[in-house]
């Protein structure tokens, strides 16, 4: 059985991303928010291949580069893109309540490969 989502506060709709995704902590653990296309995506911070800051990363369009040994990664789906790296970064689902951006916390099961659903983009 899949168990209940737990929506915390992340941030507010008008707080700015900078261009290498912003840093944040929720909970004890270690969270990136990056922007890909006007959406929000948020990953583990953490490299799964070595401790490296993703956000002291390199970001090009929805990848970002692992500062330490340069391993990508796929910011939506946090799917590795090739060596060194081989498990996908731990992606968390995001969603809009009135100016606040709320991330779920929920333990994922084990077999679990969440992919991010972009219903966070801002709307024209």
């Amino acid at each position: 059985m899949k168990p209940e989502s737990r929506w915390i506060p992340l941030c507010k709709v008008d707080d700015p991303i900078a261009p290498h995704g912003n840093a944040l902590e929720v909970e004890g653990r270690p969270v990136a928010l990056f922007m890909v296309d006007g959406c929000r995506y948020a990953t583990s911070n953490i490299c799964t291949h070595q401790l490296a800051l993703m956000t002291d990363g390199y970001v090009e369009g929805a990848f970002v580069d692992c500062p330490m040994h340069q391993g990508r990664f796929h910011i939506p789906t946090g799917a590795p893109q090739g060596r060194p790296v081989t498990k996908p970064l731990r992606t968390y689902a995001l969603r809009i309540e009135g100016d606040t951006v709320l991330i779920d916390m929920t333990e994922p099961l084990p077999s679990d490969t969440p992919e991010q659903e972009p219903v966070h983009c801002p709307r024209p």
